[in-house]
């Protein structure tokens, strides 16, 4: 029987240099998309896919991300003094009661792949999944959250998963770029991996993005491996090591991917989650005529 996919890792401890100065005091992952952080997204995405345990990996001055998903005292009972159910409803729910949140510092930024392997001793021996929270990724109503589709697709096959769309050729520079052959409905095997590459060289236009599910054995993988890419540990070598003794599978997620670590990206899906928001998303899009 397929262990079940408990445990995500969220790598949160890039330095957010895009975003400056507005990320000069706070963490990317705190900007917001309409009312909530980029990460509380991320965080209700692999709730809503059967995640029990959170384990982000942090660096300095990424307090503000384990203050979010703590208990805040005062302000909640300003809140209930205040006759405030509704928004006291929502503080209090960032995390179910029954989702545990587990804070690992990574010691220098290094990379993907270390952050990956600093959650080694809380993974152990289970598969587990990984969010890059500034992959934001939105699914029509009805529809399942892009992780919920792959941790599916897990418990049938019981191989790693990386999601992947294709992307232009000028842009595979951007992105770990995989080529692949038919596996299956809606699944690919991938038969190499690349970090970054030239347009000229890329194998594919097929780019892995912020969701995979990965088995256990990446860590193994992980250790070995010197630097890579832009002198870090790509968690991208790890997996082209896996994949000389497991197989890797590629998923055509179903959704809309939106790059908040760029500032189109981001000012996209404010926009997009701005028009489905049920309070305003009426009255935003009609501010939006204006500007056609």
């Amino acid at each position: 029987m397929m262990k079940k996919i408990r445990k995500a890792v969220f790598p949160v401890a890039g330095l957010g240099s895009r975003f400056l100065p507005a990320t000069k005091a706070q963490p990317k992952e705190m900007l917001p998309i309409v009312d909530k952080p980029l990460i509380q997204y991320a965080v209700e995405e692999a709730v809503a896919a059967g995640i029990t345990d959170l384990v982000f990996i942090t660096g300095r001055n990424k307090r503000a991300i384990e203050d979010h998903f703590d208990t805040a005292y005062e302000l909640e009972a300003e809140l209930e003094a205040a006759g405030k159910t509704a928004l006291l409803e929502v503080v209090r729910n960032a995390v179910p009661k029954n989702v545990n949140c587990i804070y690992i510092r990574q010691s220098a930024p290094l990379g993907l792949g270390h952050a990956v392997l600093c959650a080694r001793p809380v993974i152990g021996d289970e598969p587990f999944a990984v969010l890059l929270a500034d992959d934001f990724m939105d699914v029509d109503a009805g529809q399942a959250p892009v992780l919920a589709q792959m941790t599916d697709l897990y418990s049938r096959e019981g191989a790693s998963l990386l999601a992947v769309h294709e992307v232009p050729r000028a842009e595979t520079r951007q992105y770990g770029i995989v080529s692949v052959t038919p596996y299956k409905s809606g699944l690919e095997k991938v038969n190499s991996i690349v970090e970054k590459p030239a347009p000229e060289v890329a194998p594919s236009t097929l780019a892995v993005v912020g969701r995979y599910v990965l088995d256990n054995r990446i860590f193994a993988c992980l250790d070995g491996l010197g630097k890579g890419a832009g002198g870090e540990i790509q968690l991208t070598d790890g997996i082209a090591a896996l994949m000389k003794t497991d197989p890797v599978l590629a998923y055509r997620y179903v959704g809309h991917r939106y790059d908040c670590g760029s500032k189109l990206g981001y000012l996209q899906a404010t926009v997009a989650m701005g028009l489905k928001h049920p309070e305003m998303g009426a009255a935003f899009s009609n501010f939006l005529q204006q500007f056609k």
